[in-house]
């Protein structure tokens, strides 16, 4: 069926309602980098964080835009009489800001992790009371980046919105910019709220190493399109791309389509770019999907529209098995062009067709009986697919994508067309 509300009254008034972006300068477009916790959980030590910045250089994904090289949980140990935090010496014995010089020297940035509540996820120590202090200890530390989770905190601290507020202004009064990437799990629906808050923020769970878990936090992910943009982005969490031959949490081991698939729509639907596998050891099939620097440019580009889906057909089963839907996703690009993807969840190889109809602007006013033409790039193959009229349609395998970029397109009125 046809997802209408691309060109309803009701999409231009959602737009509206769009809350301002928060104004710290930062995550113009979103962020990219690096965070262990898919791969490596809380086992985080101090050389493994240089080796992995090293390898973001050596690798010359830096180049590409990751430049962030983040904690998670279990750097802290303690709080000392004063009630400030301290590392975990065992695993980080030179302390935060050695690592942090350390990472900068190599062009790169860091960040830390907390917890909103007493304790974090590991039952480390939260920052709830101590938010003034620990934003005063980061801004020390010189740090680039706060991912601040929500565990132990229920019923705590005056709520989500206000605990999460409270770590805001502690953060602001600083006058050190921290990039604030808010990790409530989507419990409160923080797109609608969050945008002065925080300049990206959880939309949904943890994500899995598996199908099931990175189709699910692109769908529910979907709904909140309208509030991303420069400065405030959704966030369907980090990449599992390169873990499936890594014994990680989840056991569900993507295939090569479905990771290319996962990369492709996080990057048209402006989601942080968190790469989650170990940098220093990518498999050439791995690289080759993270250093595209055509997809990239979809996530990076300067609009800053997130894509959603425009189309899906739910009824695909010609086999008698209702498999899974073939989908078109569409994002808005600067320049007039649009991103296009064609999302094959079904278990067969599939033709998938974009009515251009369907993926260009809302803004664009385009009669009925009117000719649409386009250039067509498709964006894996780096290859040109010449212009096409009103619609493309390409045989794309299960559970792959293909990713095309929509450029000098036209429209031709109905007026124009009859008296030619």
């Amino acid at each position: 069926m046809k997802l209408s509300y691309s060109h309803s009254p009701f999409f231009f008034f959602l737009l509206l309602q769009v809350v301002s972006g928060y104004d710290n300068g930062l995550a113009i477009t979103p962020q990219m980098g690096w965070n262990p916790w898919n791969r490596f959980r809380g086992n985080i030590n101090e050389t493994l964080i240089i080796e992995m910045g090293q390898a973001m250089v050596d690798t010359g994904l830096n180049k590409l835009g990751y430049e962030y090289i983040n904690l998670d949980d279990c750097w802290q140990i303690s709080r000392n009489s004063s009630g400030y935090i301290q590392e975990d010496k065992t695993k980080f014995p030179s302390g935060m800001r050695y690592l942090r010089d350390e990472l900068h020297l190599l062009n790169l940035k860091f960040g830390l992790y907390s917890d909103s509540g007493l304790m974090t996820c590991q039952r480390r120590p939260g920052s709830l009371g101590y938010e003034e202090k620990d934003a005063a200890s980061y801004a020390v530390w010189k740090i680039d980046y706060l991912k601040y989770d929500n565990c132990f905190a229920t019923g705590l601290g005056g709520g989500i919105r206000a605990r999460y507020q409270t770590m805001h202004d502690a953060l602001n009064a600083t006058h050190h910019p921290i990039l604030f990437s808010m990790c409530e799990w989507g419990i409160d629906d923080p797109a609608t709220w969050a945008g002065p808050v925080g300049n990206s923020w959880r939309t949904t769970g943890d994500i899995r190493d598996n199908w099931n878990s990175v189709t699910s936090n692109l769908d529910e992910n979907n709904k909140w399109y309208m509030y991303a943009g420069p400065g405030q982005w959704n966030d369907p969490d980090i990449l599992e791309v390169g873990n499936s031959n890594a014994k990680t949490k989840g056991g569900g081991l993507l295939t090569i389509a479905e990771q290319r698939s996962h990369f492709t729509l996080w990057c048209l639907i402006k989601a942080p770019l968190l790469l989650g596998n170990d940098i220093r050891s990518i498999p050439s099939e791995i690289m080759e999907i993270i250093s595209n620097q055509e997809i990239i440019a979809l996530n990076q580009d300067p609009l800053g529209k997130q894509g959603y889906k425009r189309y899906d057909d739910t009824n695909n089963n010609m086999h008698g098995v209702d498999d899974g839907p073939i989908e078109v996703w569409a994002g808005d690009l600067a320049g007039g062009d649009v991103a296009v993807v064609l999302f094959n969840r079904s278990n067969r190889t599939q033709t998938i067709t974009a009515k251009f109809s369907d993926v260009i602007d809302a803004d664009v006013n385009v009669d009925i009986g009117a000719s649409i033409y386009a250039h067509v790039r498709n964006l894996w193959e780096h290859s040109g697919l010449g212009v096409h009229h009103d619609k493309v349609s390409v045989i794309v395998p299960s559970h792959d994508v293909v990713a095309l970029r929509l450029t000098k397109i036209t429209v031709q009125q109905q007026q124009l067309l009859s008296e030619q």
